[in-house]
């Protein structure tokens, strides 16, 4: 008597595993997030500590200063002095921690006060103490040279390191609840998306023609669909060595897979760009981080330059953080329209009144047919917004740009044109992908992040529209917003 091996519920959850085309969606995805957590973190951590070392130098500078000009300070000088996280001391201590010296060619750049001196790092010898309490006890020495002898200052920054540590942890707290968020809602995203391929493999199985299959075709239809899972999505059932009777299901999950594939590649496409651009402005703070520490705190054209670079970078960041925020509110359905009865022309003319006071270098021209239209007045605005913008950061100075609103066959036609470097023909298909830019050179000099289209593009379609593009190189670009208009009201 035969007998077939039972798999076990252990062995079973292996193999569910291994071949779950939703867990490893949904793991690739998560461990991306995690990667841009970490590394956000990482570069975070880094600019807290640079910022507190440069603190500390510069407490330590002053302090040497002062004793130069006042002298050791008293015991209950020493005492309040203390309060304040420094301690100053003529007796030099054996050198512990990590010493490190200004290089010969920097030191001019310093005070010469504590130019030479040798700097340490000392970190608490007492064990077992919390990570907060232990980072707080960390102390920055520096030696002075005055007048003829040495003194030993200490600077610690407690205070600031329990300020950043709360700070770190409600920030984790966030990822954390984001991580999770996701976790859960990728998850459902990605196996409602798979649904169709369980009900397919249900048809499959339950297959009852006048034609029986033999076992090996059928065997190799399943081993097909078994063999594939998230690594491999551009694995295509055969449809020539199909039989008749399942060529319409091959098709069927082919095309399937095709979207699926398109879908995750995408995905994972839009969190490596946004890592990308988010990458930028912080390499850039960085940097001038770091030019401040170095030669920006006596330099009043070295530090005004770096604020007016780090403050212009934040800005960027939050405009892009915040559209990125839109596409994912947008993505997941959270968004509800605020749909109402209004006159697109009128807005038209509000949005030209309001760009005519902030942008003196084009010619404006409008041609505004009153028509209405059920929508979102503020998401139709913010489109027409982002068409004016790109049209003003691609047109010369002193070109026209006209605005037009018309209505023909119950449609509504938002326009927006201008006398610009216009398009390539060859990218006009992708100006409305995601961090999609024509001209990378020119976009990156207007500032764009190759969101705004994309946004446009989402409300147009969001509210039942589409858009509509023509351009030519050198000449310039018309995009329309297409929308139904709104039947007029009946007499009362």
């Amino acid at each position: 008597m035969n007998s077939e091996p039972v798999s076990s519920p252990a062995s079973r959850l292996g193999d569910k595993f291994k071949f779950s085309i939703v867990l490893k969606l949904n793991a690739r995805l998560f461990l991306r997030t995690f990667s841009l957590f970490l590394t956000l973190n990482i570069v975070l951590f880094i600019l807290c500590a640079t910022g507190l070392a440069v603190r500390s130098e510069q407490a330590a500078v002053h302090t040497a200063e002062i004793l130069s000009k006042s002298g050791l300070p008293s015991q209950l000088e020493q005492t309040w002095l203390e309060e304040t996280g420094i301690r100053i001391s003529d007796r030099l201590e054996e050198p512990k921690g990590i010493r490190f010296g200004v290089p010969g060619f920097l030191q001019e750049r310093f005070p010469k006060l504590t130019a030479s001196g040798v700097r340490s790092i000392v970190f608490p010898e007492t064990p077992g103490l919390p990570f907060g309490k232990y980072l707080e006890g960390i102390t920055y020495k520096v030696t002075a040279d005055i007048h003829g002898k040495t003194y030993l200052i200490s600077v610690t920054n407690a205070v600031s390191i329990r300020i950043m540590e709360s700070a770190f942890w409600v920030l984790l707290g966030l990822e954390l609840l984001l991580l999770l968020g996701g976790l859960s809602r990728g998850a459902r995203v990605i196996r409602q998306t798979l649904r169709p391929i369980e009900e397919l493999a249900q048809t499959a199985k339950n297959l009852n023609t006048g034609e029986a299959l033999t076992p090996e075709q059928l065997e190799t239809l399943a081993g097909k669909l078994d063999g594939i899972n998230a690594a491999k999505l551009d694995t295509r059932i055969s449809v020539g060595e199909t039989q008749n009777e399942l060529k319409t299901l091959a098709s069927a999950i082919n095309g399937m897979l095709d979207r699926i594939n398109e879908s995750y590649r995408s995905q994972v496409r839009f969190v490596s760009d946004a890592s990308h651009e988010l990458r930028t402005p912080i390499s850039v703070i960085q940097g001038y981080a770091n030019l401040l520490d170095r030669w920006g705190k006596n330099d009043a054209k070295t530090l005004q330059e770096s604020i007016d670079a780090i403050k212009e970078e934040t800005a960027n960041m939050k405009a892009l953080v915040e559209q990125l925020l839109f596409l994912a509110r947008g993505d997941n359905n959270t968004m509800a329209l605020q749909i109402e009865r209004f006159d697109l022309s009128a807005l038209a003319a509000e949005v030209l009144r309001e760009t005519q006071m902030i942008d003196a270098g084009h010619e404006f021209e409008s041609h505004l047919v009153p028509v209405f239209v059920n929508a979102d007045e503020g998401l139709i605005k913010q489109a027409l917004r982002i068409l004016t913008d790109n049209a003003i950061k691609y047109s010369p100075a002193g070109k026209r740009i006209t605005l037009s609103v018309s209505g023909e066959e119950g449609r509504a036609r938002l326009t927006v044109q201008d006398e610009g470097i216009g398009i390539p023909s060859d990218a006009v298909p992708r100006i409305f992908d995601r961090f999609y830019r024509a001209d990378e050179s020119r976009a990156r000099a207007t500032g764009g992040t190759g969101l705004g289209l994309s946004i446009a593009k989402w409300i147009a379609e969001r509210h039942g529209g589409h858009m509509e593009v023509l351009s030519r190189e050198d000449i310039g670009t018309r995009i329309s917003i297409v929308l139904h208009a709104a039947a007029e009201k009946q007499a009362t």
